[in-house]
C-alpha cells in the first residue's frame, strides 16, 4: 500500500514539476515577443537595401526610395522554377493574408533576367494563386547584378540552383530579418513584419 502511494506521489510531482516547466517556457515566449524579438535571424546592423529604379511585371517603374516609411518583404524568385521559388511564394502569399489590411508590399526581385519576362511572371503568380501584392523586378542582368551582390544572393545559372532567401526590410531601408529556405512559415514572417510595423 505504501509503494503505490509513493509511486502516485512521484507520479504527481513529476507532472507538477513538467506543467511548471510548460508555464514558465511559454511565459518566456510570451515575453521575448514582447521585447520584440524577432523569429527570423537578426541581419549585421546598418546594411542598407541596395537603391534600384526598374520596372516591375505590370510595367510600371518602381524603387526602393518609394517603400521608404514602412516594411517590406523582399525575396529572389524566376518564373521557370518547379521547386522552391512556388513554395516560397505561397509561404510569402499566406503571411501577407495573416497580417490582414493594409497589405504589406513584397519585392520580388528576378534571378534569371534572360528568361523572366512580364508574361511569364503574371503566368507563375495566376498558377500559383498569389493574391500578395507581389511587385516582380525585371531588368537586365546588369542592371540587378549590384542588387544580388547587395543582398548576398547568387543568380539562377545552367549548372547552379539560385539561393532561396527571404529578407524583411525595415521602415528606414535597413535589411534587418532573414530566413533560410528550410525555416520560412507563414507565421514567422507575419510576426517579424508586425514588429517591424511598430517600430
Amino acid at each position: 500500500m505504501r509503494s503505490r502511494q509513493l509511486i502516485a506521489l512521484t507520479t504527481l510531482v513529476v507532472a507538477a514539476l513538467v506543467a511548471l516547466l510548460a508555464v514558465t517556457l511559454a511565459s518566456r515566449h510570451n515575453s521575448a515577443n514582447a521585447n520584440n524579438e524577432f523569429d527570423g535571424s537578426l541581419l549585421p546592423s546598418g546594411v542598407r537595401a541596395p537603391a534600384f529604379s526598374l520596372r516591375d511585371q505590370t510595367g510600371r517603374r518602381l524603387s526602393m526610395a518609394e517603400y521608404r516609411g514602412r516594411p517590406v518583404i523582399v525575396t529572389f524568385l524566376y518564373s521557370h522554377c518547379k521547386d522552391t521559388c512556388p513554395v516560397e511564394a505561397r509561404l510569402i502569399n499566406q503571411a501577407v493574408q495573416e497580417l490582414g489590411s493594409p497589405p504589406a508590399t513584397v519585392l520580388a526581385f528576378t534571378v534569371d533576367p534572360a528568361h523572366d519576362t512580364a508574361a511569364s511572371v503574371r503566368a507563375f503568380l495566376r498558377k500559383e494563386k498569389i493574391t500578395a501584392p507581389f511587385r516582380w523586378v525585371l531588368g537586365t542582368k546588369a542592371q540587378l547584378a549590384p542588387i544580388w551582390k547587395g543582398y548576398a544572393v547568387t543568380p539562377q545559372r545552367t549548372d547552379e540552383e539560385h539561393m532561396a532567401r527571404i529578407v524583411l526590410i525595415d521602415k528606414r531601408g535597413m535589411q534587418r530579418v532573414g530566413y533560410p529556405f528550410d525555416q520560412t512559415t507563414p507565421g514567422r514572417i507575419a510576426h517579424d513584419m508586425r514588429l517591424l510595423a511598430r517600430e
